[in-house]
Formats: C-alpha cells, sequence, structure tokens
C-alpha cells in the first residue's frame, strides 16, 4: 500500500507555490472548507471587475501560506488556513445586513462535523482555533491571525488587487514579515514601517477604488434588501445562508423573489446615483446608523422612497464606514508607543477615511433627491432618525434637488 504523501504544493497566481503540509491537507479535504471554493471573496465586485471571481479557498491557502512563513505554530497556521470557515456568501454583505459576524458561526464548524472530527484525530484544540479567529486568544502571537497587520490583510489585499487588475493593492510583503518579532508579544520592528505603510496606503486605494466602487455598493445595496426580505418573509433562514455558496444562495432567491432585485442583480440592471457625495464635502460630523443600524436603515430607504414616489424596494441609501481601517496597533521595537503613533496616523488616518468614503443614494426609477436634505439626514442621531419616523414627520425637504444620473 502506497503511504499518503507528506505534503503537496499547490501553484497560487499570488504567491506562486503553497506547501501544505500533512494537518492542513486534512483539514482542507472537509466539506466545511471545500465549500470556500464556491464562495467569492469579493462579492459583486465582479459586476465591475470581470477577474474577482477568485474564493475565499484561494484566500484560505494564501493566509496559512504566510502564516507558515512567520512562524511553525501549528494553532497559528491552522487559525489562518480556517480563520474563513464560517464566511457567508457575497463577502460582507449579509454583516452589514444585520446577520452575525462570520467569525462568530466558525464554531459550528470546529465543534461538530467533519472539521471537528479530524481536528480530534490531530490533535488539535477547537477551543485554541476559535479563540485565534475570533480575536479572543491570549497568544502572543494572535495578533497573526486576528490583529491590525495579520496575515488575512497581507494576503487578501495583494490578492484582490491582483484578481481586479488594478495596480493599489501593493504591499512590501516580505520586509513586513520579516520585520515581525516578538518582544514578548508580536511587534514591528522600525525598519519595517516604510512597508507597513505601503499596506495602509494600499488598504485606502483598494476601498477608495474597488470595495466601495458606486456599482460594486449598488449591488451589495440591493443584495441587502433582498435577503432581508426574504428572511422577514420566512423564504429562508440565516442558518441555511450561512451554510450556502454564492450561486447557491443566488438560485435561492431568485426562484422565491417578490421584489425583483434578484432577477436585476442576475442582469446588471443596477441601481443608479441619484447622489454622490464625497464625505469630505459633508459636515465634521456624520451620524454612523447608515453603517451600523440595519433595521433603521431599511426603514429611512422605505420613507424616502415613498416621500419620492418610488416603490418599496427602488431606493438605497449608502454611507459605508469602516473607521479601524488605519488602525496599527502594533508593538515597534524598541520604542515606546505602537505603530500608529510612529506613522503620525492620530492627525492623518480619520481624513484618509474621510476621503475614501461617499454618501450615496441609488434608486432604480429616476427620481429627483434633495441633497441637502440627505446631507441633513446623515448628521442627524439615531434617536432623532427614529422619533422622525415614529411620529410620521417628513425626512425630505425641497432644497437642493439633483437629478439621477442615466
Amino acid at each position: 500500500m502506497t503511504p499518503p504523501p507528506q505534503f503537496e504544493v499547490v501553484r497560487d497566481p499570488l504567491w506562486n507555490n503553497i506547501r501544505l503540509d500533512p494537518e492542513a491537507l486534512a483539514i482542507i479535504d472537509t466539506p466545511a472548507v471545500q465549500r470556500l471554493r464556491y464562495v467569492r471573496q469579493l462579492g459583486h465586485a465582479f459586476l465591475v471587475y470581470p477577474g474577482a471571481t477568485h474564493t475565499r479557498f484561494e484566500h484560505a491557502l494564501g493566509t496559512y501560506h504566510l502564516a507558515r512563513r512567520v512562524t511553525p505554530d501549528l494553532h497559528i497556521q491552522l487559525a489562518a488556513l480556517l480563520h474563513d470557515v464560517g464566511h457567508y456568501p457575497f463577502s460582507h454583505a449579509l454583516e452589514e445586513a444585520g446577520l452575525p459576524r462570520h467569525e462568530m458561526l466558525a464554531a459550528r464548524h470546529l465543534k461538530s462535523g467533519a472539521l471537528a472530527q479530524v481536528l480530534e484525530r490531530l490533535g488539535i484544540s477547537a477551543a485554541t482555533l476559535l479563540a485565534l479567529i475570533q480575536g479572543t486568544s491570549s497568544s502572543p502571537l494572535a495578533a497573526l491571525v486576528a490583529g491590525s497587520l495579520d496575515v488575512d490583510k497581507l494576503d487578501y489585499l495583494s490578492r484582490d488587487a491582483k484578481m481586479c487588475g488594478v495596480p493599489y493593492g501593493v504591499i512590501d510583503v516580505d520586509r513586513l514579515l520579516t520585520s515581525l518579532t516578538l518582544v514578548p508579544a508580536l511587534a514591528v520592528h522600525p525598519k519595517g514601517l516604510a512597508a507597513l505603510e505601503s499596506l495602509l496606503f494600499a488598504k485606502y486605494q483598494m476601498y477608495r477604488n474597488v470595495y466601495w466602487h458606486h456599482a460594486v455598493r449598488s449591488a451589495t445595496a440591493m443584495f441587502k434588501r433582498l435577503v432581508r426580505r426574504a428572511i422577514a418573509g420566512g423564504r429562508i433562514a440565516p442558518d441555511d445562508i450561512a451554510l450556502a455558496t454564492d450561486d447557491g444562495l443566488a438560485h435561492e432567491l431568485q426562484q422565491r423573489d417578490q421584489t425583483g432585485l434578484a432577477r436585476a442583480l442576475r442582469e446588471r440592471r443596477l441601481a443608479k446615483r441619484a447622489l454622490d457625495i464625497p464625505a469630505t464635502e459633508l459636515p465634521q460630523e456624520t451620524a454612523d446608523w447608515p453603517a451600523r443600524d440595519p433595521d433603521l436603515l431599511e426603514r429611512v430607504e422605505q420613507r424616502l422612497a415613498r416621500e419620492l414616489g418610488l416603490g418599496p424596494d427602488q431606493l438605497f441609501l449608502d454611507f459605508p464606514s469602516k473607521p479601524e481601517m488605519f488602525d496599527v496597533s502594533i508593538p515597534v521595537v524598541g520604542r515606546d508607543g505602537n505603530a500608529s503613533d510612529h506613522l503620525g496616523l492620530a492627525r492623518v488616518a480619520p481624513e484618509l477615511h474621510r476621503s475614501a468614503q461617499r454618501l450615496r443614494v441609488f434608486v432604480l426609477e429616476p427620481a429627483d433627491v434633495p441633497a441637502h436634505s440627505i446631507i441633513e439626514l446623515v448628521t442627524w442621531p439615531r434617536q432623532e432618525v427614529a422619533a422622525r419616523l415614529d411620529g410620521e414627520r417628513t425626512l425630505l425637504s425641497a432644497v437642493g434637488r439633483v437629478s439621477a444620473e442615466s
């Protein structure tokens, strides 16, 4: 009988050759990990960038590869491999729609089923892996899996840029990896600060030009509404969504769709911009409820649609926010403070975030949207918005109307 191979080498378009050791091979062959072959990394971005059809599976292999380059710690390597095992289809849209974070869903795979059995056979602690994935581990290496400078970011920024065909995600990965050290927790050598700056600039460029591209955000907003409608109508269960693939979920939604949004997405008939304002032109203080409160956001969208004479699923307000995107709290070897302090990010990070953000209103039918009223709306705190909705008070004025783009 031929003994099993001790390792295999996989060809990868980003890292060339990825060596998979026996433990990784056993884990990869489980249904939970194989599902990731059919979950695209960037959701609806392929509607804009045709090459963006790469998957969570490729990303998982790449993340494992980078972890393996940094440390021989098997738990860290396997946590990197499994960090997205609970990920929903269509990128982060469903988390924006109000479903639990995908890290929380990893437990169902690590604690039961074929993957749990493999981990037990290998003598790998599922609890240790879960803590690393969910960012609750006390390991000095935990930041490699869930930190401000983790191998997840190093892979996805590089991979997303390459597969989209854009020059924005260029990171000096080798320099960063060789600059990492333990003193006693994970830290970066001062010689790696310039490379760390390249990562931050890559992230800024990718959010501004890819992740928050107007057509990607339009498709994402439509998809969120479609899924929320399906869940509210009992046509699909959140637990089933979490185990679905992109194509499987898209097919299921199209079979039971009562909004017309599933077919519109399938045919790339996306909602158009009726309003598109850079955050740098907005008041300094804006509210975070459009990005943090999907229930309130949908109520606002429905009220705005009604006030503008549109149908109930024909308007989408989009104001994505990720203020933590420039957080690099990793210590710097031999210096006080962390990398954020030494890069001066406290001064520039808020403005970089604002520069990447845009306030948009998308519509499926032409409508005149009063810019002044929408700007005022996103400055109101959640309580004020909810009170207006509850009191049937108007959200719009007739000031500053802007015509929808064709």
